[in-house]
């Protein structure tokens, strides 16, 4: 009784969602070619509010390397798109990873990578309310933060602000009651708010050589020792702490490292591209090249800002919460900084902030729709048409997390939360090549016909090489040339020790690179170990059949390096984040998984369908909405 209630809870679990079957007069036209989807994707990467990442991290955390820290994250968000893409032609649908992941992994999959998309989008819309206000605020001579520090103080413990932002609540309020009025996204102040930013981009870097000098680069510790003190950090960006030991990395390969992982939520939106393979032209060329050249003109944008301030100012100077004009005021040229200030904050306003808050409803709405989300969630205002109860929910949580927390914190909630979903798509992408074909693009996608298509699964089972003595022997040479059940199996557990063991290795080092590797660590011979069973459990991997999947329109190459690649890079920089941000992300997911055990693993549209097929078939033509979420 209690294996047959296991076994049913386990099926609940990984019951996937059948793909919508497509209308044929409503299939996306293959317009899109490369330059399309570059303008597209770096209108989607490119953020006003790097402007004060770059301050933060530059201070505090890398210093000039900066450039390298936006070089790394650029280099692995690139292994992550090539994942994304090929997650996206599993299903033949414009959507989210939320949407790829519930057809083929299953409703707890699903379920974990929706949750964790919303967070980045609440946390990164909140972020950039947050630096809106500081920039605003540094407009007005700091009146609005001296004020709020003095009426509304808070001393409370780990990432709380040091006031209650009220200007950044009251933006992010403004933009949800634009929403719910039925505001939608105009293509004019998208291009105005683009055009803004480019300009204010090439203005800042071209200042920043004029008027730059290299010996910020090469500082040594006489030479801020007297600008250690007397400064008051009203904003709640950081502490002073150790200022480094100078020079172009003055706190060395970690904080490259720890930097790195701040500045990968800079090229979350990569998705944007990834996901739009049905909509391009010669998808199977298109799309990694768009995503290639998304990137590198995403990577200079942010490494021009970064070596420009820093060569304006030297980085222990720099004032997080407003780097840029205050470095152009360094530099005595006035009036630049309020051009600066005010393109920023336009930028911010009218692109950031409003594109993200458009963003979020849709996948809640989704998740609500699927019933993994409470079903209220789903109401729609009769007048405006507009999901107001989705919308507004978001614009409540986005507003509480700009009111009280701080940018840097923020930022790092969403580099976390972005990069546990782009391993998740990595781990899909390396265990769907190896499973047996799902013909997900013909509606063909439930357990029963996976089992059915599995070719002479009984007579391979009753060979002597698939006995317990010949286990090893069949790990190393399979005995088919198609993937099969057993050979899917085999890969998903492999795959799932993979993690495990790069969770390990990761943690071990973080630990050694804080003691700079020294070469008579104890960490040594753990880590070696580590990557000699990583690399064991990876040729099993290798070694089994794949699917033809011939049709996909684009497929990751050097499977499965790549994907496993960018698995570890991905889980390296999540053990670079704080533990006061490690906290608030495991409290986002106790609540999460509160919600899907206690609500929606009952509620779900799949659990309904099983036991009430005829009632709601009409409401599964009606789902999968398309949200470009995650």
């Amino acid at each position: 009784m209690l294996l047959q209630f296991v076994r049913q809870f386990g099926q609940k679990l990984i019951r996937k969602q059948p793909p919508k079957p497509i209308d044929e007069s409503k299939r996306p036209v293959a317009l899109l070619n490369i330059q399309n989807l570059v303008i597209l994707g770096v209108g989607r990467m490119l953020r006003g509010a790097m402007y004060l990442v770059a301050g933060t991290v530059a201070k505090y955390i890398a210093g000039p390397a900066t450039i390298i820290s936006f070089l790394v994250a650029a280099l692995f968000s690139m292994f992550s798109g090539f994942c994304y893409a090929e997650f996206a032609a599993w299903v033949p649908h414009p959507g989210s990873a939320y949407l790829y992941s519930y057809v083929t992994m299953g409703q707890l999959y699903a379920f974990i990578i929706g949750w964790n998309s919303i967070l980045p989008l609440v946390i990164g819309t909140a972020s950039l309310a947050r630096a809106s206000s500081y920039i605003f605020d540094s407009l007005i001579g700091n009146q609005i933060s001296q004020a709020l520090q003095e009426t509304f103080s808070l001393h409370l413990l780990y990432s709380l602000a040091t006031y209650a932002d009220f200007f950044a609540l009251g933006l992010v309020l403004l933009m949800t009651g634009l929403l719910v009025l039925g505001a939608r996204e105009s293509i004019l102040v998208t291009k105005i708010s683009i055009g803004t930013n480019l300009l204010v981009l090439i203005f800042i870097i071209i200042t920043g050589f004029i008027k730059g000098d290299l010996h910020n680069w090469r500082l040594a510790e006489q030479d801020y020792k007297l600008n250690t003190s007397g400064s008051s950090d009203i904003y709640g960006s950081g502490s002073l702490g150790l200022m480094g030991s100078g020079g172009f990395a003055p706190f060395g390969f970690e904080g490259i490292l720890q930097g790195a992982a701040t500045c990968f939520y800079y090229f979350f939106g990569i998705d944007a591209v990834a996901t739009k393979g049905v909509e391009a032209i010669n998808p199977h060329r298109s799309i990694p090249w768009s995503i290639v050249i998304t990137i590198f003109i995403c990577f200079l944008a942010y490494s021009g800002v970064s070596a420009a301030l820093t060569l304006m100012v030297p980085y222990h100077q720099i004032q997080p919460h407003d780097p840029l004009p205050q470095a152009i005021l360094h530099s005595l040229w006035l009036p630049a900084r309020y051009f600066v200030a005010v393109g920023t904050l336009c930028a911010l306003i009218s692109r950031s902030v409003l594109c993200s808050m458009f963003r979020m409803p849709a996948l809640i709405y989704a998740m609500a729709e699927d019933g993994l989300l409470f079903r209220v969630l789903t109401r729609t205002h009769v007048r405006t048409d507009t999901h107001v109860v989705a919308i507004m929910s978001a614009g409540n949580l986005t507003g509480l997390m700009a009111l009280l927390f701080t940018f840097t914190n923020l930022v790092d909630l969403v580099s976390v939360g972005t990069l546990l979903v782009y391993s998740l798509v990595a781990f899909s992408v390396l265990v769907l090549r190896y499973q047996p074909d799902q013909n997900l693009s013909k509606n063909e996608n439930t357990e029963e016909e996976i089992e059915v298509s599995v070719p002479d699964e009984h007579q391979l089972d009753s060979e002597p090489e698939a006995r317990n003595s010949n286990i090893l022997k069949s790990l190393w040479f399979p005995i088919s040339t198609i993937p099969t059940r057993k050979s899917g199996q085999i890969v998903y557990g492999c795959a799932s020790i993979l993690v495990l063991l790069m969770i390990i290795l990761s943690v071990i080092l973080v630990q050694w690179s804080s003691k700079g590797f020294s070469g008579d660590s104890g960490y040594t011979p753990g880590a070696v170990l580590l990557l000699l069973l990583i690399i064991g459990v990876t040729v099993i991997i290798w070694r089994q059949p794949q699917s033809p999947g011939t049709h996909l329109y684009f497929k990751v190459p050097t499977l499965p390096v790549l994907p496993l690649v960018s698995i570890f890079m991905n889980l390296y920089l999540m053990m670079q984040i704080t533990s006061q941000t490690w906290a608030i992300f495991s409290i986002w997911n106790v609540i999460g998984f509160l919600i899907y055990f206690g609500y929606g693993i009952r509620h779900s549209l799949e659990n309904n369908e099983r036991q009430q097929p005829a009632s709601t078939s009409q409401t599964l033509d009606k789902n999968t909405p398309n949200p470009e979420s995650s």
